[in-house]
């Protein structure tokens, strides 16, 4: 498992892997541009060549990009879908030239809405940009459930891939907060068995491609997105133990988003979810014997 962290590439594109280097992480994850503004960072061919150079001297095993938080592939308002498909399509073109792993997506949010309609809208959208890019792939990341948002089950995220014309670019970000606040009891062996047996029923475990590890502050299915530092939320260290060690999740980037510092993360919670996962992986060596 490619452990890490998302950083900052403020300062210019490579400044991003001396900062996941400096935090001991295998993994980092961006944003391409601001998440709150619409408007795109715009970057070049030496941006990207500069990037590649300092990933290639580094141990970062792998890069994702998170697409910015405005982003509602499924709203209702032709002026923000369009505003999404730019953007959306941005994040996979600088993913294309820095050799991202993927970019991660929240699918959007029906708003109260149908759901089946809203499905269908960010389907179309996903597709255009995936049409209007190359190479990278795109994750689409669960969701807790709050506010009518699209991904909350793995049923809704099959239906996603599906109205997207299921290219093969299309992938699932797993996160351990979402799992747990829409209702998946993910920090038992017993429970994450029985979430990924439900993935891979309905979408199929080949189309899981990264992990957010993330504690929750709500309990299990209380649809809020919460984060909470590692060890101190509702998975508790045990429950992250759990979530790090399972084999399904080998050698996938899984990046972590909240710290204890003012939320900010630091070398010390990347390796305390690197000893998370040695504890789990002991415990389940210890329970096969």
């Amino acid at each position: 498992m490619l452990i890490g962290a998302h950083v900052s590439p403020a300062g210019g594109l490579e400044k991003a892997v001396s900062r996941g280097v400096e935090l001991g992480a295998d993994s980092i994850q961006i944003f391409n541009q601001s998440p709150r503004m619409w408007r795109p960072t715009k970057y070049g061919d030496d941006d990207f060549a500069a990037f590649r150079q300092a990933r290639e001297a580094s141990s970062i095993g792998s890069v994702l990009i998170h697409a910015v938080y405005l982003l509602n592939c499924a709203s209702e308002d032709p002026e923000i879908r369009a505003k999404s498909l730019t953007s959306l399509t941005h994040s996979l073109r600088v993913g294309d030239g820095i050799g991202a792993t993927g970019v991660v997506l929240h699918p959007g949010s029906a708003k109260g809405g149908d759901a089946d309609s809203a499905i269908k809208r960010a389907g179309a959208v996903i597709a255009e940009a995936l049409a209007e890019s190359d190479r990278c792939a795109l994750h689409l990341e669960d969701t807790a459930g709050a506010g009518g948002t699209l991904g909350r089950s793995f049923d809704e995220l099959a239906a996603l891939i599906e109205a997207a014309g299921g290219a093969a670019r299309l992938g699932l970000c797993l996160d351990s907060c979402h799992l747990l606040a829409s209702g998946y009891e993910i920090g038992t062996v017993e429970g994450l068995d029985a979430t990924l047996e439900e993935c891979e029923r309905t979408v199929g475990l080949g189309r899981l491609h990264s992990l957010h590890v993330n504690d929750s502050m709500t309990p299990l299915g209380s649809n809020r997105d919460r984060h909470a530092p590692l060890g101190e939320g509702e998975l508790g260290a045990d429950g992250i133990a759990v979530f790090l060690s399972d084999e399904r999740f080998d050698e996938l980037p899984c990046v972590l988003e909240t710290g204890r510092d003012d939320g900010r993360l630091t070398a010390a919670d990347v390796a305390l979810a690197k000893r998370l996962r040695q504890r789990g992986l002991r415990d389940r060596t210890g329970q096969n014997r």
